[in-house]
């Protein structure tokens, strides 16, 4: 239908409702074919088999939605001009820029903002569990960072030293009755010894080849935990673990009177919040001890090898840099702040099995530093936040966690490849007799 003008209507508003119409079509026809058995079907317990239920009203509610967004998205892209891909990097660039300049002032708020949670959600139990588990992921992320973000290293295994750290703590504690204290650098140092282990055989391997390897190292290690039962007790896994005390104060509660030594020392009514919160600050200084280790390490010698190495490898070859023993060091350091976070997982629990240890963990830790920018420490605490401390806001929707998860991943792919805040300044500019010395790269 044209107007007095010659022109057709979808032109003269500015809008092709047509287009958008089929392309929603399309779109809705695509999530009815994936949601009729994903959504649509579920598989049920009942008395002698399974059974199915059938959730029409869910696919029709997923269908809808899709045909909405699709539809809305595209009369968008009709309407606005989309930036450029050049200009969304160069924008972006901009923004990982103006987070490193200012690094050091959102730190401080951040460390702030840290200390201060327990403090004021201290009658909240729940808040200070979340807020320990963020940070688990953090300090993990951390120290994956030192492998994927300075060394260019892909590691999909990460979560072996994670589980051998954490082990290590329990076999260690439980059969010769040492404290944590005494168990956490002998975990690190444990878990230092696999990266060195693992980055042996994979020294000639990069890219697709070094990931596929250290996936399988990884699925190594589970399989080791899980069928060696006289050891690991199997699929049972290790209960009774010893938790940490306050100076050789204990938490647990005395069977005469149920006091601890820590209440009775300082005074306090018992309460079984402040055990949380004395986990919470041991994980915040063990997250905080790993993000000084690496920005300052990033600036010696071998903190420039590990950038060099990312870069281009034969150029850090040219340049008199060993790769092994680069490679070495940086598969060695990562893995010494996984066991420390291992242990740390180990004693808070109080029970841990192989299942706690799956690719699914690799994954998720690799997504943090993925998401937020390789290379990036502020970057990895955002996307620590979103991914975990996100979904737990969203638990009583768990049917749609992971769903969510994946869509958000697969946005950051197409937005921004390189994480949010990949704003990569070397350490030491060629013909720059300044050092760059921001808090956060």
């Amino acid at each position: 239908m044209r107007t007095s003008s010659g022109n057709a209507i979808g032109v003269n508003s500015g809008f092709d409702f047509l287009a958008a119409l089929k392309e929603a079509g399309m779109a809705a026809g695509v999530a009815l074919a994936l949601s009729f058995t994903i959504i649509g079907m579920r598989t049920t317990g009942q008395q002698g088999g399974l059974g199915v239920e059938f959730r029409w009203n869910a696919v029709a509610i997923a269908v809808v939605l899709v045909f909405i967004g699709r539809f809305l998205l595209v009369l968008w892209r009709q309407r606005a001009k989309p930036l450029a891909s050049a200009d969304r990097d160069r924008m972006m660039d901009r923004v990982g820029a103006m987070v490193q300049h200012w690094s050091k002032y959102l730190g401080a708020a951040l460390f702030a903002g840290a200390v201060a949670i327990p403090l004021i959600w201290s009658d909240n139990r729940y808040v200070v569990d979340v807020s320990t588990l963020v940070l688990t992921y953090i300090m993990l992320g951390w120290g994956l960072n030192i492998v994927v973000g300075l060394a260019g290293l892909l590691d999909l295994g990460y979560v072996a030293f994670y589980a051998v750290g954490a082990y290590s703590y329990a076999l260690i504690a439980l059969h010769f009755g040492w404290s944590f204290w005494i168990c956490l650098p002998l975990a690190g140092i444990l878990a230092a010894s696999f990266g060195v282990l693992l980055g042996f055989p994979v020294l000639r391997l990069r890219g697709d080849y070094l990931a596929i390897v250290t996936l399988g190292f990884g699925e190594i290690i589970r399989i080791i935990l899980l069928n060696w039962y006289s050891f690991t007790k199997g699929p049972d896994g290790l209960s009774g673990i010893p938790r940490p005390s306050f100076f050789g104060l204990e938490f647990t509660r005395s069977p005469d009177d149920g006091v601890t030594a820590f209440h009775e020392f300082f005074n306090i009514e018992y309460s079984s919040v402040h055990r949380v919160i004395f986990l919470y600050y041991i994980i915040l200084a063990l997250a905080l001890l790993t993000n000084f280790f690496t920005l300052r390490i990033r600036k010696l010698p071998v903190g420039r090898a590990w950038e060099a190495l990312r870069e281009d490898e034969i150029a850090c070859r040219s340049l008199g840099i060993n790769p092994t023993n680069t490679k070495l060091t940086a598969f060695a350091i990562g893995a010494m702040f996984a066991g420390f976070a291992g242990s740390f997982f180990a004693t808070r629990q109080g029970f841990i099995s192989p299942e706690s240890f799956n690719f699914g963990e690799s994954a998720v830790i690799l997504a943090i530093v993925v998401l937020g920018g390789m290379g990036s420490q502020v970057g990895v605490v955002l996307a620590a936040v979103v991914l975990i401390g996100g979904t737990e806001l969203f638990r009583e929707l768990a049917l749609y966690r992971m769903l969510a998860f994946g869509i958000l991943m697969v946005a950051i792919m197409v937005w921004r490849p390189r994480g949010l805040l990949a704003h990569r300044e070397p350490t030491l500019l060629l013909g720059s007799a300044t050092e760059r010395t921001g808090g956060d790269r």
